[in-house]
């Protein structure tokens, strides 16, 4: 591990520039460029609001604010957004690199980390516009954002565990990116962010207990709606689950490295 993380700072400057050209050419010959960024999970969270505030909004305890549900629907789809674009940016990877990863010597490490870097521009700038959005609304940011960088911390370690993953066995099995577009919806759902868990029968809420991303997302919610810090021991367990997951990840990708050269 310590071999990676040398190597990545070696060529950190490469993965600057490299996550500098990704952001560029998403955009290219658009209109609004980045702002699309932002523009597409706002658009989601008006939908859901607009459908849903009515029914969940006397639903959720310890607030006033008449914008309460949909101040915990950005705070749920902040969290969401930076987990799936680092895992379907992962998942494809390796696929959409291949020809670099044959033609050009460099670590091929550096490639988890300009996803990542990318995904992370995004997220900041969502995170920009939500934190201006609450202030109209009169919802002040308080100092349990502090909490924030942890979290996200957290967000990627298990997203890019997941992705990294599945990014791999994507190369030599097709088939999984498919499989995964499936997966991922349902799992939006099966996350507390459009609900709370509150509302859930019993049996419904072990599923969700199940679920090492609702610890994450309501950390994200208590921070942002409520002003507070996150629930601890849950997000421990969640945060050494995903540092041994992404720890695995990368073993798995060091080793079938050779390999996936090869096949691609």
């Amino acid at each position: 591990m310590s071999e990676l993380l040398r190597a990545v700072w070696r060529y950190r400057h490469f993965i600057l520039s490299s996550v500098k050209n990704d952001l560029k050419a998403r955009f290219a010959r658009s209109r609004l460029g980045a702002a699309w960024m932002v523009l597409q999970p706002l658009a989601q969270v008006a939908i859901y609001s607009v459908v849903l505030s009515r029914v969940m909004g006397a639903k959720l305890p310890g607030t006033t604010n008449q914008y309460a549900y949909s101040i915990y629907l950005m705070a749920g789809m902040l969290a969401w957004s930076l987990f799936i674009e680092v895992v379907t940016r992962s998942l494809t990877l390796f696929v959409d690199n291949g020809n670099l990863m044959k033609k050009i010597y460099f670590p091929r490490a550096t490639l988890p980390f300009i996803a990542v870097g990318s995904a992370l521009v995004s997220n900041l700038m969502l995170f920009v516009a939500t934190i201006f959005i609450f202030a109209i609304v009169g919802h002040p940011p308080t100092w349990a954002l502090l909490w924030l960088p942890l979290l996200m911390a957290i967000n990627v370690a298990f997203s890019l565990g997941i992705g990294l993953l599945l990014g791999v066995i994507n190369v030599f099995v097709r088939d999984v990116g498919q499989v995964m577009a499936v997966i991922l919806q349902l799992w939006f759902w099966i996350t507390p962010i459009v609900y709370m868990p509150s509302i859930l029968p019993a049996g419904f809420g072990r599923v969700i207990a199940a679920n090492p991303l609702y610890y994450i997302v309501s950390a994200f919610q208590n921070v942002l709606l409520y002003g507070r810090g996150p629930d601890l021991l849950p997000l421990v367990w969640t945060a050494l689950g995903s540092i041994f997951l992404l720890a695995i990840a990368f073993l798995m990708f060091r080793r079938a490295a050779p390999e996936m050269v090869d096949v691609l």
